[in-house]
């Protein structure tokens, strides 16, 4: 029995785990107007493949919704994490940092559904599917005050440091050596292919148009210390 069975009389529903989830509710997450997301990080979702897929069914669209990602720091502990809040906001979309505590995930869809996570216990979350309208309402009203209070992705970043990882200082400290890409690569143990691959994500990281730009970056934000 999916959601939309439930009598109208109940119009808010708890499921039990990810997996109930996505069987009774999941069609409710496909948006045409706007998808709205508040996350503490990106440790979400467990199920493979249900992002790729709602992002997938998004781009199909005519008019693709709008989409807006508010998240703690935490979103940005970790080069990997970093790495791609930054090609979601290439991709489109609006990504927000707020340093108030934010629940452990709330989805709005088109401001008509809402859809609340709990914490998770016993290996799953509890997930409350909210509909009536002045409820939604609420969520909304306190989506958007955090949402004001925040900052934009490309702000909050300006002046930190990424979360680098040990490798990828160590790529940064053969950029400053002036090594050349063959000697870098073969000393650090990798391919040449996978060396410059790296390079440039670290470029992007650092907001960097060139290898030049990375190293006074890397200097001004204490990475070659």
């Amino acid at each position: 029995m999916s959601v939309d069975t439930v009598p109208s009389t109940d119009l808010n529903v708890t499921l039990r785990g990810e997996a109930e989830l996505l069987e009774r509710a999941g069609h409710l997450f496909a948006a045409r107007e706007e998808f709205a997301c508040a996350a503490r990080d990106l440790d979400t979702w467990a199920l493979p493949g249900f992002r790729e897929r709602l992002v997938a069914e998004r781009r199909a669209l005519r008019h693709a919704p709008a989409v807006r990602k508010l998240f703690n720091p935490e979103a940005l502990a970790t080069e990997a994490s970093e790495r791609h809040l930054l090609d979601v906001s290439r991709a489109g979309v609006d990504v927000r940092i707020c340093t108030a505590p934010l629940p452990y995930e709330t989805i709005v869809v088109d401001r008509r559904i809402a859809i609340l996570a709990g914490p998770r216990r016993a290996g799953d979350r509890e997930f409350t599917v909210v509909r009536s309208p002045g409820v939604v309402r609420g969520v909304v009203t306190l989506l958007q005050a955090a949402w004001d209070r925040s900052a934009d992705l490309a702000d909050h970043r300006r002046d930190r440091a990424p979360a680098l990882t040990d490798e990828s200082r160590r790529i940064l400290r053969m950029l400053a050596d002036g090594r050349k890409d063959e000697a870098a690569a073969r000393r650090l143990g990798m391919s040449l292919r996978t060396y410059r691959r790296r390079v440039a994500e670290i470029l992007v990281l650092l907001d960097a148009e060139s290898r030049f730009q990375a190293g006074l970056r890397a200097h001004e934000l204490g990475l070659l210390a």
